[in-house]
C-alpha cells in the first residue's frame, strides 16, 4: 500500500481535526486497532508500517492534533511529494525535500523538522555511511501535527493574536 502525507491535512484516511471516533473509525478502515494500556489509538499493519494518533487539549481537546507513522519492513510506503521517505537514505530525503520546504536539523536529536507545515522526520542516531545500520541510516517515523504542536508559550500566544489556531 501508498501512503501519501499531506501536511497540514493527515495521511492516508487520518486528518487532524477528526474526532476520537471518527480517527477510530478511519483506522479500522485499514485493519485492526492494537489495545494499549493507556486506551491510545495505535494501527501495525502485517509489513510493519504503524499509526498512532495524538489527540489535543485545551481548545483542540477530542481532536487529532497529530499523526505519527513508523517506518515498514517492507511493501508499504510513505511519501511525501514523491519522496520515499522510509525508503531513501535520511540524508537523501531531507536533500529532496529541501527543494519544496524548509526543513531544518533537529537540535535535541538526528531528526527533521519542517515547522511551518510541521513535518519531522526521526531516526534514533544518525549512521549516514553504513546503510546495514537500518535505525541510523533511515528515517524510522515522521509525525504530521498541526503547525504550531511544538510552540512555546510565547510562540502559542503569538499565533493566537496574529489569529492562528492552536497547535496543542
Amino acid at each position: 500500500m501508498e501512503f501519501v502525507l499531506d501536511p497540514p491535512r493527515g495521511v492516508g484516511p487520518l486528518s487532524l481535526g477528526m474526532t476520537i471516533d471518527e480517527a477510530r473509525g478511519a483506522l479500522e478502515t485499514l485493519g485492526r486497532l492494537t489495545p494499549t494500556v493507556h486506551g491510545e489509538l495505535v494501527l501495525h499493519l502485517p509489513s510493519g508500517l504503524g499509526f498512532s494518533v495524538g489527540f489535543g487539549v485545551g481548545p483542540t481537546r477530542g481532536r487529532v492534533n497529530a499523526i505519527e507513522v513508523w517506518r515498514p519492513q517492507e511493501q508499504d510506503v510513505v511519501r511525501y511529494r514523491d519522496v520515499d521517505v522510509f525508503g531513501l537514505p535520511a540524508l537523501e530525503v531531507v536533500e529532496r525535500l529541501r527543494r519544496h520546504i524548509d526543513i531544518v536539523p533537529n537540535e535535541d536529536d538526528d531528526g527533521f523538522t519542517a515547522r511551518k507545515l510541521y513535518l519531522a522526520l526521526w531516526r534514533p542516531f544518525a549512521e549516514d555511511d553504513d546503510p546495514d545500520e537500518e535505525s541510523g541510516h533511515f528515517f524510522q517515523s515522521v509525525l504530521l501535527a498541526r503547525p504550531g504542536y511544538d510552540d512555546t508559550p510565547a510562540e502559542a500566544a503569538a499565533r493566537l493574536a496574529g489569529g492562528g489556531e492552536p497547535g496543542y
